[in-house]
């Protein structure tokens, strides 16, 4: 933690606010750059930075071990740990991740729809970028790969505040990507990292460093988002938990749903898009309840169940009220019988947090009803919870996850983080 303490003190000697501030100014000179930057310019960056990134895996290696050695002794959960931890294949799959994102079509200067107007004017709506986009987050290293690259690729610059629980491999990964910038001609601010792990940093960026942040990303736990949501005087993409709920209905294949159960839950424990609920239709219980229940338990998973679920299965621990709007983030999922689709969509829109459902059931009318009575910003049939994210929605990587109902909403990918301008085209028009 030496390197974090040295340019802590080195900040102590200025204010935080001022730090702040020039970094703004900077973001918003570099951000009219950005914005004409050609598709060529900034692909070739991205491929730079992906080479960067592999050539540099032990460098970002080395550097995420001195951060997961600080996070095991100040007894951080499993699930922290998994998603702090970087290795070759994670490494590997962050530059892979970049080079996606360069093969995505620049969404800059689209037409999304044009019209003819009968005085002759032609109005065209057309995609622009965002500007400047600052993305707060914890644990996650990756996400500075991920966010930088789909902010650039968007024509915006990205301001990244890691937490002090990743400062190591954050700056490693960010050395990577200021290559790639350099290499393209591109300017360095495209893509900055908050110099301090104070959090009055955090509050500058919430007041929007002085007019110069146009959005920003929270990536982390409950507490961070609720921050961010109730201070930022800014707009915000987020979403604060991610209460995942799978549905199993009665005409569901037997093997898929557990398949599809288990997956949900205990592929990785710790993200937004992990099952933390089992909804099964009454009418399956006796043949689709048993067998997820013990595929889960084989997995490790511990199962808390009503005393209708726990008098068929009675290994389960007993659920509470508590139990159905928590996020565990662990291998823990709560168990429920209901009658049928309406009363999986009441329990699901009293106790969910409107990120992703799945459904599992061969009965199209019960998947309609589900998909038609759920107010989620993802949905799935026949499908893992896990696939809520914007690589497997073919989008490149994801900056996150948003829930609202206002511009962005489920994965946060290069179209999301952009905005629009009408041009209009005349030959003399006036208005009477």
């Amino acid at each position: 933690m030496s390197a974090m303490l040295e340019k802590d003190s080195a900040i102590a000697a200025e204010d935080v606010g001022a730090v702040m501030a020039r970094l703004g100014r900077s973001a918003r000179q570099a951000a009219r750059a950005m914005a004409q930057a050609s598709t060529s310019v900034k692909n070739a960056a991205l491929q730079a930075m992906a080479e960067a990134i592999e050539t540099d895996c032990d460098t970002i290696l080395a550097a995420n071990a001195l951060d997961m050695e600080a996070a095991n002794k100040a007894g951080n959960t499993p699930a922290f740990l998994d998603r702090l931890k970087l290795d070759e294949s994670r490494v590997a799959a962050m530059a892979e991740g970049v080079r996606e994102v360069a093969a995505l079509a620049d969404p800059v200067g689209s037409v999304i729809a044009e019209w003819d107007r009968p005085n002759g004017l032609h109005i065209a709506r057309v995609r622009t970028p965002l500007g400047v986009i600052g993305i707060i987050f914890e644990s996650r290293p990756n996400v500075s790969a991920d966010a930088g690259a789909l902010c650039l690729k968007a024509g915006n610059v990205a301001i990244l505040r890691g937490g002090s629980d990743s400062w190591h491999s954050v700056r490693a990964i960010h050395a990577c990507l200021a290559r790639g910038l350099v290499s393209a001609g591109l300017p360095t601010e495209a893509i900055q990292i908050v110099p301090t792990t104070d959090r009055a940093a955090v509050g500058e960026m919430l007041a929007g460093l002085r007019g110069n942040l146009d959005v920003i990303v929270p990536r982390g736990g409950r507490s961070l988002v609720e921050r961010v949501q109730t201070e930022a005087r800014v707009p915000v993409f987020a979403h604060l938990e991610g209460v995942c709920h799978v549905y199993v209905d009665a005409s569901a294949e037997v093997e898929m749903a557990v398949d599809i159960t288990v997956n949900s839950k205990m592929r990785r424990t710790g993200i937004c898009g992990s099952a933390e609920t089992l909804l099964v239709d009454r009418a399956a219980k006796d043949t689709h309840l048993l067998p997820i229940l013990v595929a889960l338990a084989k997995t490790g998973c511990t199962i808390r169940a009503t005393d209708e679920v726990r008098a068929l299965y009675p290994v389960a621990k007993p659920a509470t009220e508590e139990d159905w709007p928590m996020e565990y983030l662990a291998p823990i999922i709560a168990v429920k019988l209901v009658d049928g689709v309406d009363e999986a969509i009441e329990h699901i829109e009293t106790w969910g947090s409107h990120h992703t459902e799945a459904v599992v059931a061969e009965n199209e009318m019960v998947v309609e009803k589900f998909f038609e009575g759920i107010d989620s910003a993802i949905l799935l049939h026949n499908a893992s919870t896990q696939y809520a994210d914007g690589g497997e929605f073919g989008m490149g990587a994801e900056i996150g996850i948003a829930t609202g109902k206002m511009h962005a909403r489920g994965p946060v990918g290069v179209e999301q983080l952009t905005s629009f301008n009408y041009r209009v085209r005349g030959n003399g028009q006036t208005r009477p």
